[in-house]
């Protein structure tokens, strides 16, 4: 039998190791912090709703509704993944045109 080889971490590897779930524990802290949690909370129901209905759309053939259902979810998901709109930093618009 070959004898394993093993190699060592280096101290900048764990650095940026515990980095990483430094920043990943922030993040979480910042998901928590949001006055919209509850409603995200709430937001996989909703789109388990929707599927469904979208699939019995599409058992009855009306892809029109279906369609318009994934649609939807698709920019419930997206809108779902941006900050609250209070929170938006509005950048000021040239005015020297």
């Amino acid at each position: 039998m070959t004898k394993r080889k093993y190699t060592r971490r280096t101290e900048q590897e764990r650095i940026s190791e515990l980095e990483d779930k430094i920043r990943v524990i922030r993040d979480r802290m910042e998901s928590k912090k949001r006055k919209d949690s509850a409603v995200l909370k709430e937001l996989p129901k909703v789109k388990r709703a929707l599927n469904k209905f979208a699939q019995l759309a599409v058992d009855h053939n009306r892809h029109d509704l279906a369609n318009s259902c994934v649609a939807f979810l698709a920019g419930l998901d997206r809108a779902a993944r941006e900050a609250p709109a209070g929170s938006r930093q509005t950048q000021p618009q040239d005015s020297e045109r």
